[in-house]
């Protein structure tokens, strides 16, 4: 009986993706139509500083921020692009130049730049990111940690071409 509920399983699988690729014969998974682009987030602009510097850390550091950029539509990942990072720190406000820097994705799309510690700001501890270059739409992001005590935080976007 286990067979043939193994047999079952495999034989609804596979008329499942070809009917999602067709009668080719290739079983491929379904994919989605096209990854929509991130959207700039309320207050993610705050204290933002127009070309703030490529940096390899913020500070003394202790504190990890990281995320990909892929580009909206078929998700592919975007080598070399900026990313502004700023927050309230154990060592500076975000209103301070030293609290910000950028740092530019890999050939993966992935970028990683360590600073101090966030600490809350107006009762939150978050990070400000933001994608500011001339090949994609701006985006700011703002997101929010669940613990003041967490030492990493990621952030993801998602670009539409400016």
């Amino acid at each position: 009986m286990t067979n043939d509920l193994f047999t079952r399983r495999k034989l609804l699988a596979a008329g499942s993706a070809v009917a999602v690729t067709g009668m080719s014969g290739l079983i491929v998974p379904a994919r989605a139509q096209g990854l929509a682009p991130t959207r700039s987030m309320r207050g993610g602009s705050n204290n933002y500083r127009p070309g703030a510097p490529i940096v390899d850390r913020i500070g003394g550091g202790g504190f990890w921020m990281s995320g990909t950029v892929r580009r909206a539509g078929d998700g592919a990942p975007l080598a070399g692009q900026r990313i502004q990072i700023w927050a309230h720190t154990t060592e500076g406000h975000e209103r301070d130049a030293r609290s910000h820097g950028a740092t530019l994705t890999d050939e993966n799309g992935v970028f990683r730049l360590e600073m101090p510690q966030i600490v809350p700001a107006f009762g939150q501890p978050h990070a400000h990111l933001a994608y500011d270059s001339d090949e994609f739409e701006t985006v700011f992001l703002r997101p929010v940690m669940p613990s003041a005590k967490d030492t990493s935080l990621e952030a993801h976007f998602v670009l539409r071409p400016a």
